[in-house]
């Protein structure tokens, strides 16, 4: 069961909201490789009241995206809600779900009581959904953790309370907040949380491969799989995604085709973009040049480019060397 946003494919293979990775460049290149669905970057439910210019930079999304959903952050109710009904307004056509992050592990989010320390406080968790739900005619889902540790343990109860509180769908990390990113992601806690509400769940956590996400969908019975660190550098995994759960045939790409989307990633950054913040490159390009054949001494000229041409040059140098090599 999933919902009517979500057009492409059934089960969708959606790209994960992450901070200072999927802006609206990277999605639209991810959209390109068959991701189905797109979330912004988390915006700040505050930011945006006070009328931050970075804040509303986030909610810009590609042509080729729309629309796409707006994930906001925030613990007061009536400000997320407030911040809703803004943008629902502000742009129509443009975005056709609303989520709302309560699984966000950063100390900076979690400090002010956001993120996935609302785990810790249900009820104020419950609030901020029932306000959201009511403040807009759109689908409004939230994204959560197993729990905050081991000791709170606490998704399926959670999952419950978003869905009486007006969730249309909601995403589960099996990580807790303490783990962060490390040990495997429990599919197991997935599945109760599929069998304990009656809304789409969508399964997210060591999506890395088709094998992954196909393992992830009849292990918890989830309605789609969320896509994070596993798309990073590899927007070709919505491809391989597609190829598993279809039982077609599948050629991953060859390092010259990954170097090519790497420096044509970098190209559309630097269109779309002020060139000045070429530096946020870095990661992707350090992601993109993984495990390849003088790939160190590649990121080490690229992190040190003074300019934007000077790492392009270095990126389009090196793709054309990876030509040669592979004739």
């Amino acid at each position: 069961m999933t919902l009517p946003v979500f057009k492409k494919h059934d089960p969708p293979a959606v790209l994960a909201p992450m901070a200072g990775v999927t802006d609206a460049v990277f999605r639209s290149i991810c959209v390109e490789h068959g991701c189905d669905f797109t979330y912004t970057e988390m915006v700040s439910a505050k930011g945006l009241m006070y009328g931050g210019k970075k804040t509303e930079a986030l909610l810009h999304a590609a042509e080729n995206e729309k629309p796409c959903a707006v994930q906001l952050f925030g613990s007061e109710p009536k400000i997320v809600a407030d911040m809703i009904k803004r943008i629902a307004d502000g742009y129509p056509g443009d975005v056709s779900m609303i989520d709302i992050n309560m699984g966000c592990p950063m100390p900076k989010i979690t400090g002010n009581g956001e993120g996935s320390a609302l785990m810790l406080d249900v009820k104020k968790a419950a609030a901020v959904m029932y306000a959201a739900a009511r403040a807009t005619a759109l689908p409004v889902s939230c994204k959560f953790r197993k729990g905050w540790d081991d000791d709170h343990v606490n998704a399926v109860e959670f999952a419950r309370a978003m869905e009486e509180s007006g969730a249309s769908l909601v995403s589960v990390h099996g990580r807790t907040r303490e783990q962060l990113y490390h040990g495997e992601a429990d599919r197991e806690i997935i599945g109760e949380v599929v069998n304990a509400v009656s809304i789409p769940v969508l399964g997210n956590g060591d999506i890395f491969s088709g094998e992954s996400a196909k393992r992830m969908l009849e292990e918890t019975g989830c309605a789609g799989v969320m896509v994070a660190r596993g798309a990073e550098g590899n927007p070709f995994i919505f491809e391989e995604i597609r190829a598993a759960l279809s039982g077609g045939p599948y050629t991953p790409p060859t390092d010259f085709e990954r170097m090519s989307e790497a420096v044509r990633h970098a190209e559309r950054f630097l269109e779309w973009k002020d060139p000045r913040l070429f530096p946020e490159l870095r990661k992707h390009m350090s992601w993109y040049t993984k495990g390849m054949r003088g790939a160190l001494d590649v990121r080490r000229a690229v992190n040190t480019a003074k300019t934007p041409d000077e790492m392009l040059g270095i990126l389009r140098k090196y793709r054309d060397s990876l030509l040669t090599t592979q004739e």
